[in-house]
């Protein structure tokens, strides 16, 4: 079941006009296509206190530290921010600090100090934000996508009716989620301007993750990447690619993401990975005269602000390693009210001094830098909610990924170069074997067949597993371990047979489901699942060949898992929920019957096993499969329908997931439980839209087209499993459609589920 998300705020409403003229059996699906500019309406969230308007406000903590970083003294950390927030006027701290002024920034203030802070009510908040503000997002408008094909080729890959056309709608949504600089909504100079704004003004058109990010992000923006060179929009990541070197023109750095809030901070440094898949899809190396001296001013700017010296307890070698270590005393202003709940909330018992609270605010804001907000991998004590939050140290973690990430930023980059600059090739790669070396040094366990993070604080490998074991690999990173057997290699991938068999979605972030942290379990998120697929193809062949290991006699596919790996007994993990016929299943927590999806050669929802097929073949093939389950039976269950195809849930089922009135939604994050549903927890709602969600589905579909078989989704309501609209049996009832049928469906589709707003 799906929870609905309580919007109390009306976001951004987006629709897309689609035309869908008559057809003949002559008709492509292009000519069906609208492509012009949808229509984008932002509306004003309108403030919904929840303490009667005459009330005044409860006391507040002693204001942070001004912030040099941040431009103003409106959206910044300061006394209108946080007054704002203590009033709790929206529900999600973000919208606040999207809405531009209506006034210039002399006047918000001069507003703002008539108020006497002591007596100030919720009412007088609300009429203030009302008077002084406008909507949030106004600063944007939606774009129109050049040259959008709504029948990309790698579409002839995927040979299955049904998800064809799932595939060729998500291709469409990329014309919901494409923006552009609203120029005549700008406030002009901060010091002179009509008005003021957190927008960062970009000049070329971007495509947004969707909900809440209204902006253009750094990482979100690789898998949207992976996705758009698939959809053929090769001018829309030669756009992205010329923002952010904008912004690097700009600030020296790629921020977080395109708010001036996000100035103190960056993401994971994929910008050289977007060069290179760019230039290699399209062979357009004229992006590599501006690209390649921007791409030293980042590499340059993470070198100085980000890299530490670590002296190894292993092999007393020194090296120059990467960390996350954001330069911020005060709470994020995006995310103002959650930050200074998690330092000053009474529950909490004595509220944490001044100097513990900056401390925890520069550890949160890097927490955020990560892009992994939040998990219990940073936790010194990992616990729920505000408690483990309190005990954040990723400032004093040196993160297997990050240094994976950048290990293989210089490696990409000495190949961008070539024989172009030899001297800087060289340096790179030199460069990069310093950053293998130490990964290779401090985070790799060969006893135990996995990478963990380096703990500054203990001097010592962390044993806290998570899905960032399987980066250095993806970037190229291979231990001899590994290379030296294919019982060895299987092993450093155990764990993501272990899901395919106990759960029924895919890979999670960690193994820990008590946290209530979003980046922890039950979530899956699809940047990992793309991360998973490339490290079993960065296996050279001569490893794959045996087929997938099976339990021992009367063990699990947790028997298969490295002693240790997972720091997690077996009954430890993570419980899978029973629905639909698993209930009637002899299963338990351990053992074999914890493996409730396990089947012939294959998995349920994993595809097709083929004869001669090498363990990395299936596991490859089940993670596809599993991640195309989790999109399209979230989407499905959430009012999707494809005519001719997928038939729309009953209202019954429907209602279960609050959806009644929706006509589908592309999740942030998933379930490893369950298929059905978005990933929940962390600090705002679950958001649609949804960017990367979609970037990787296409990558799959490009990649795995051939193996994906339309999935069993569970059923919401037991009592019609047998009927024609239950989401059981439906979507492989429908795959011997012809292709006109697929085609029809989709357009059909196209017109209705592109029609979905975010309220």
């Amino acid at each position: 079941m799906i929870a609905t998300p309580k919007w109390t705020a009306l976001a951004a409403l987006l629709r897309l006009a689609l035309a869908a003229p008559q057809a003949s059996t002559t008709t492509t699906t292009t000519d069906f296509l609208e492509t012009s500019v949808p229509t984008l309406t932002v509306s004003t969230s309108v403030p919904s206190p929840t303490a009667p308007l005459t009330a005044t406000l409860p006391s507040q903590a002693s204001l942070p530290p001004v912030q040099p970083w941040c431009i103003g003294q409106i959206f910044c950390p300061g006394a209108v921010l946080q007054t704002v927030n203590i009033a709790q006027l929206y529900s999600d701290p973000k919208t606040f600090v999207d809405k531009p002024t209506s006034k210039s920034a002399q006047q918000v203030l001069a507003d703002f100090a008539a108020f006497n802070l002591s007596t100030v009510t919720e009412g007088d908040l609300v009429n203030f934000v009302d008077n002084d503000f406008l909507g949030e997002g106004l600063e944007l408008e939606a774009a129109e996508l050049p040259n959008f094909n709504a029948s990309p080729a790698f579409l002839s890959n995927v040979t299955d009716p049904l998800l064809n056309a799932f595939a060729q709608i998500v291709n469409g949504y990329w014309t919901q989620l494409a923006r552009n600089t609203n120029q005549s909504a700008l406030c002009g100079d901060y010091t002179n301007g009509q008005c003021e704004s957190t927008l960062i003004p970009l000049n070329h058109t971007f495509i947004v993750p969707g909900g809440r990010f209204r902006e253009q992000y750094y990482w979100d923006s690789y898998w949207i990447i992976q996705g758009l060179l698939k959809s053929e929009l090769y001018s829309t990541v030669n756009a992205t690619l010329q923002n952010f070197m904008d912004e690097i023109d700009d600030f020296g750095f790629i921020p977080n993401g395109g708010r001036t809030y996000y100035l103190d901070r960056s993401q994971p440094p994929l910008f050289v990975n977007m060069v290179y898949d760019y230039v290699s899809v399209t062979n357009d190396t004229s992006v590599l005269q501006r690209a390649l001296p921007l791409a030293e001013t980042e590499l340059a700017w993470w070198a100085s602000n980000r890299t530490i010296e670590i002296t190894s307890p292993y092999t007393n070698q020194s090296y120059m390693l990467a960390r996350y270590s954001v330069n911020n005393t005060a709470p994020r202003p995006e995310s103002y009210l959650t930050d200074y709940l998690t330092a000053n909330d009474p529950i909490y018992g004595t509220p944490l001094t001044q100097q513990e609270a900056e401390a925890l605010y520069g550890e949160l804001a890097s927490g955020a830098e990560s892009g992994w907000d939040f998990t219990a991998r940073f936790e010194m004590v990992p616990q729920y909610g505000d408690l483990g939050l309190r005990t954040y140290n990723i400032r004093n973690t040196i993160p297997v990924c990050l240094n994976s990430i950048l290990y293989k930023a210089h490696t990409l980059l000495a190949e961008l170069y070539g024989d172009s600059n030899s001297t800087a090739a060289t340096t790179h790669r030199q460069t990069a074997a310093n950053i293998r070396a130490a990964i290779l040094d401090l985070m790799w366990d060969a006893g135990k067949l996995a990478f963990y993070d380096f703990n500054i604080t203990s001097n010592a490998r962390n044993s806290f597993f998570s899905v960032a074991t399987y980066y250095p690999v993806w970037a190229g990173i291979i231990p001899e371990e590994i290379l030296s057997s294919q019982a060895n290699a299987f092993g450093y991938f155990a764990s993501v047979n272990l899901v395919m068999n106990k759960y029924n979605g895919t890979v999670p972030t960690t193994f820990v489901d008590w946290t209530g942290q979003q980046w922890d379990a039950p979530n899956t998120w699809p940047p990992h699942q793309y991360i998973v697929l490339e490290a079993l193809n960065a296996l050279p062949s001569n490893l794959t060949t045996n087929t997938l290991p099976t339990p021992g006699s009367g063990q699990s596919a947790y028997d298969l898992v490295p002693s240790g790996q997972l720091n997690l007994t077996e009954s430890q993990l993570p419980g899978q929920p029973l629905r639909g016929a698993q209930a009637s299943e002899n299963v338990t927590a351990t053992g074999p019957g914890a493996d409730i999806n396990m089947l012939n050669g294959t998995v349920v929802n994993g595809g097709n096993s083929s004869s001669g097929e090498g363990w990395t073949a299936t596991l490859g093939r089940e993670v596809a499969n599993r991640y195309f389950t989790s999109v399209l039976c979230s989407w499905h269950a959430t009012g999707g329908s494809i005519p001719g195809l997928l038939p729309r849930l009953s209202s019954s089922e429907l209602n279960l997931t609050n959806s009644i009135n929706n006509t589908a939604k592309m999740y942030e994050k998933f379930s490893i439980l369950n298929v059905d549903s978005s990933g929940s927890g962390g600090e705002y709602t679950v958001q649609a839209g949804f960017g990367w969600t979609n970037g990787v589905l296409l990558w799959v579909a490009a990649n795995y087209g051939h193996l994906l078989v339309a999935p069993e989704c569970p059923t919401l309501v037991a009592a019609t499993t047998s009927s024609s609209t239950s989401s059981s049996g439906t979507m492989s009832l429908m795959r011997s459609s012809s292709p006109a049928t697929v085609m029809l469906a989709v357009l059909v589709s196209l017109a209705i589920s592109t029609q979905f707003t975010w309220v």
